[in-house]
């Protein structure tokens, strides 16, 4: 399992990559897969664990990401040959070297930064999965569409399990970016009167400052940083509906899913995987901008909590992403002539 080394895996607080890296380890190896983890010298594995990043370079300033990549993969490279697969979660930049690998790779494209990174694609050696239909490209041949999961124990508390109704509380999750439409979700809950919780790394420093920072009062808009899996469960799980006013094409989006799992509803724009993902009047509502998101808060905030928390369940354990993912792995190893 190439992994991705931006943070920890898991991530102790951001590094939805990295989080769905371990989730799915950890699930095969639950299954009796024998995995090994590429990633950063701190993280948490029952698999066994490859390193030469000793820990994240997105949180060390002194590390060049472009290097520590490079030496990671090379790593890799070195030992491909002693594996039946590579599952490669970490973007393009293995694909570049596709014939110097010693066995049949994986790839789950979680998202595309542009347009002039798919020459990578086309041309790499390279089984691919999306993470939804939506973030599909035209231009390149997909083996199956899987789905995030997550760990639903993880939002199992006996809070969340007899939770019959919530604050009025509005919460965002998510990087504080323009493409998060952190600013409407802030005018969103201002039209319908609710507070709105915001969680989030600071991505872009100008955004925050230009359009977020001024607004925080720390009554009816508050800003509480980076919420790591402590706080998360206990956040989603008490606030009235979770906002996902996005300005890009969101390929899955992790915390669309979490809320569910709490049996929080969600308000979503219509970009990229959200139809997909968020079902009108059963978990939620997919709008078109911020005066339909506002009409929908209330109606939202109406729906059954508990049948929220059900449907979620239903489709985004993690079980069933590691099912689609052992069913892709059957293929590629069977086409190969090394499925045993």
């Amino acid at each position: 399992m190439l992994g991705p080394i931006a943070w920890r895996t898991p991530p102790r607080h951001y590094g939805p990559w990295e989080r769905v890296t371990s989730l799915l380890t950890e699930g095969l190896v639950r299954r009796g897969v024998d995995v090994t983890l590429f990633a950063t010298a701190d993280s948490r594995t029952s698999a066994t664990l490859e390193s030469v990043a000793p820990h994240g370079y997105a949180e060390d300033a002194d590390m060049d990401g472009r290097v520590w990549e490079a030496l990671h993969i090379a790593h890799a490279m070195d030992l491909s040959s002693g594996f039946d697969l590579v599952h490669n979660q970490l973007d393009w930049l293995p694909l570049a070297f596709g014939a110097q690998w010693g066995a049949p790779m994986v790839t789950t494209i979680h998202g595309f930064s542009g347009d002039a990174i798919l020459p990578a694609y086309e041309r790499a050696r390279s089984t691919f999965v999306s993470i939804s239909d939506a973030d599909r490209s035209p231009a390149l041949t997909y083996a199956a569409t899987v789905q995030h999961g997550i760990d639903m124990a993880e939002f199992d508390t006996p809070d969340v399990a007899t939770t019959a109704t919530a604050r009025d509380d509005l919460v965002v999750f998510g990087r504080i970016h323009p493409d998060k439409g952190i600013a409407d979700a802030i005018e969103i809950a201002a039209r319908v009167g609710r507070r709105l919780v915001i969680c989030g790394i600071v991505q872009d420093a100008a955004y925050f400052a230009d359009q977020v920072e001024p607004r925080v009062d720390g009554d009816r808009v508050v800003y509480r940083g980076s919420v790591g899996p402590e706080e998360r469960t206990e956040v989603l799980a008490s606030a009235a509906v979770l906002l996902h006013p996005i300005h890009f094409a969101e390929p899955f989006g992790l915390s669309v899913i979490e809320a569910m799992a709490c049996g929080t509803p969600v308000v979503a724009f219509r970009r990229g995987s959200m139809p997909e993902v968020v079902e009108d009047g059963l978990t939620g509502f997919v709008v078109d901008g911020v005066a339909e998101a506002v009409e929908a808060v209330p109606r939202a905030a109406a729906l059954d909590r508990t049948a929220v928390r059900r449907r979620a369940r239903e489709r985004f354990d993690v079980e069933r992403m590691v099912d689609g993912y052992l069913e892709v792995y059957r293929t590629v190893l069977g086409r190969t002539g090394r499925l045993a």
